[in-house]
């Protein structure tokens, strides 16, 4: 059991790795990986990712306001697009069908330092396997370090959450 609230559904592969959102967090940063098999198309669960730039899709009452993050697939989505929100994140980075790469914007990464994520699909049989690492900036002054550490935890159960919704809405839409 990870007892850092690093790693949830990651495999030691998966948590050694690189991902696109490494290269912009400075040295030394520390990586936070959750990851989690759905068993839909890699395309279906692409276009549920792309849901991240409207809904959080985790525990809606504290990240969403109240508001529930939508149960279907929203037609007329903006395209992907440099700078757009995502989540907390502006988008640094995507391929479609592959994955999402954001960036914590200045007046966040200055509470909580340089943080960045990516949210990676890969083929896994007939569905796939969906990996999402947060690089976090690993430097800074002991408040900062126990406040990253809180952080690493939150995020944690949020996300768990999150990827556990997406899966489902994209099993049943794929008819598992």
């Amino acid at each position: 059991m990870d007892l850092t609230g690093k790693v949830w559904g990651a495999t030691t592969t998966e948590q050694e790795a690189r991902y696109p959102c490494d290269s912009l967090v400075a040295v030394p940063a520390e990586g936070w990986v959750r990851a989690v098999d759905v068993a839909a198309p890699p395309s279906l669960v692409f276009r549920w990712l792309r849901q991240l730039t409207i809904a959080p899709y985790s525990y809606d009452w504290i990240d969403f306001r109240g508001q529930k993050s939508p149960r279907a697939l929203v037609q007329g989505l903006p395209e992907l697009a440099l700078g757009q929100p995502f989540l907390v994140f502006e988008i640094a980075g995507f391929e479609t069908g592959t994955h999402i790469t954001g960036v914590l914007p200045a007046r966040l990464a200055e509470r909580h330092g340089r943080m960045a994520v990516s949210y990676s699909l890969s083929p896994l049989g007939e569905g796939c396997r969906v990996v999402v690492k947060v690089a976090a900036e690993a430097k800074g002054s002991l408040p900062r370090r126990l406040r990253r550490r809180l952080l690493a935890w939150g995020d944690l159960i949020m996300m768990r959450k999150q990827l556990l919704t997406l899966k489902k809405l994209a099993e049943r839409d794929a008819g598992v």
